[in-house]
């Protein structure tokens, strides 16, 4: 390789590296930063950011947040998040088979878009006596044990709005925001979730959530009637843990990996 190779070879990975990190500032930036905002984010110049930004709005990487400035994510990342979600479905179809065997409950698998929780496979339970969804149904987030889950996923800054705004948008009855937070830190130490009763009287569910590595967020859970959940509620905890710990091995990269 020549000189003029390496150099251009080298520069190329450093430009990536750079537009990873603009991208990665504005994850859960609904409201969009400016350029100045993101320079001081990533510790870049605000004129490379400019120009890295112009580069990733000519492919609807970034848009405009609004008319009156500001840079947000932009479609087209939903749209390769989409095809690689595809692949985290399939890929963990198995261990909720195995997950629905071994507890004989139904078990879902949702992923949060905009503001809702959206079931996208289920595995039906063998129980006479089940609790089953459509896929495609949406739920809240903050009733249900994946959605609370997948809230635990994100920073407490994040979390609060993303609460305050549901409460605010669903007409949900108005409830203290810091015992919800704490809740919330129970869910990160323990690393499972619970609705007991919040979203549908008699039906509980305990959930689990976890990210792929371009940090989209993804929630199993298995929701049992209320009488049920509470004599397995042990058996439920375990055996969902397992099913979340073994998706995120398969995950991981391969040791040989550079």
């Amino acid at each position: 390789m020549s000189g003029v190779e390496a150099f251009s070879s080298k520069g190329g990975i450093q430009v990536i590296a750079r537009a990873a990190a603009i991208l990665r500032a504005l994850k859960n930036q609904r409201e969009g930063l400016s350029l100045g905002q993101i320079a001081t984010r990533v510790g870049l110049p605000r004129s490379t950011v400019q120009r890295i930004v112009g580069a990733l709005e000519a492919e609807r990487l970034v848009i405009a947040a609004s008319p009156e400035g500001g840079i947000r994510l932009g479609p087209e990342l939903h749209s390769l998040a989409e095809g690689a979600r595809v692949d985290i479905i399939e890929l963990a179809r198995p261990y909720l088979v195995a997950l629905s065997r071994e507890t004989g409950e139904t078990v879902d698998l949702a992923i949060p878009r905009d503001d809702r929780l959206i079931f996208v496979d289920q595995i039906p339970g063998t129980q006479r006596l089940r609790a089953v969804s459509s896929i495609g149904e949406a739920f809240p987030m903050t009733t249900t044990a994946n959605g609370k889950a997948c809230l635990a996923l994100m920073n407490d800054k994040a979390a609060r709005a993303f609460a305050r705004a549901e409460w605010k948008s669903t007409g949900a009855r108005k409830r203290d925001i810091d015992a919800f937070m704490v809740e919330i830190a129970a869910i990160r130490r323990h690393g499972v979730a619970f609705d007991e009763n919040e979203h549908t009287d008699g039906i509980s569910a305990v959930g689990v959530a976890f990210a792929d590595a371009g940090g989209a967020m993804f929630a199993i859970s298995v929701p049992a009637p209320s009488a049920r959940f509470v004599k397995n509620r042990s058996k439920l905890i375990a055996a969902i843990k397992r099913a979340r710990d073994m998706i995120n091995a398969s995950l991981a990269p391969a040791a040989d990996d550079p």
